[in-house]
């Protein structure tokens, strides 16, 4: 039972070993700051890739870290919290279905000063990092234009509402005297004829008793 058992277990390790991914290859370094960097690599083709690990640590051995995700495709990382003007060395390795790769060539890489300005670099514009932040840029410049010109809109058809509301008060407010005038005009001429018709009562009535 014990041979069985170690023939098992050898069996399973042979599987193991022959089914996991190859090593990432093409390993790089890019944006460098004085307090984070942006690792990249590649992986062959024809194998299922879950995720990665990457090992960072400075050249003079005081410290070490290890990265891993999973459920991701992602063929770069950003490595924050760096310290300035210091040697690093990276390896990554790729993640399957049935363990990890061996690690990568190592990679070195040195930060660089707070007062170092990034170094411009045309090979970045390749990048799907800077391409995405460009596309992000541009979609936010465009959607503060449609939404200015939206506003621009607006205000324009309320503009316009109040002043054909201002036009159609002033003529409302002006039919409405025309139609009071006239109606005064015609009780003036009334009140004079009723007096003109008392006096003339009056005298009469005088007339009479004087007779």
């Amino acid at each position: 039972k014990s041979l069985l058992i170690s023939a098992t277990v050898s069996l399973i390790l042979v599987h193991l070993l022959c089914n996991r991914p190859p090593a990432p290859v093409n390993v790089s370094v890019m944006h460098l700051r004085a307090d984070s960097a942006t690792v990249s690599w590649e992986v062959p083709e024809g194998d299922i890739i879950i995720g990665f690990s990457i090992s960072q640590q400075r050249m003079d051995g005081k410290m070490q870290r290890f990265i891993r995700e999973v459920n991701t495709t992602s063929r770069s990382c950003v490595l924050w919290d760096l310290e300035e003007e210091t040697d690093y060395i990276i390896q990554v390795q790729s993640i399957g279905l049935y363990g990890e790769s061996q690690a990568s060539k190592r990679v070195h890489f040195r930060t660089l000063k707070k007062t170092d300005r990034f170094p411009s670099n045309s090979s970045n514009q390749d990048d799907p990092t800077v391409q995405g932040l460009d596309k992000a840029r541009h979609l936010q410049t465009g959607e503060m234009i449609i939404i200015v010109v939206v506003l621009l809109m607006w205000a324009a058809v309320i503009a316009l509402f109040c002043r054909q509301y201002d036009i159609i008060k002033d003529n409302d407010s002006s039919n409405s005297k025309d139609k009071v005038k006239p109606s005064s005009e015609r009780t003036t001429p009334e009140h004079h004829s009723g007096g003109l018709l008392q006096r003339t009562s009056s005298h009469v009535s005088l007339c009479g008793i004087i007779n």
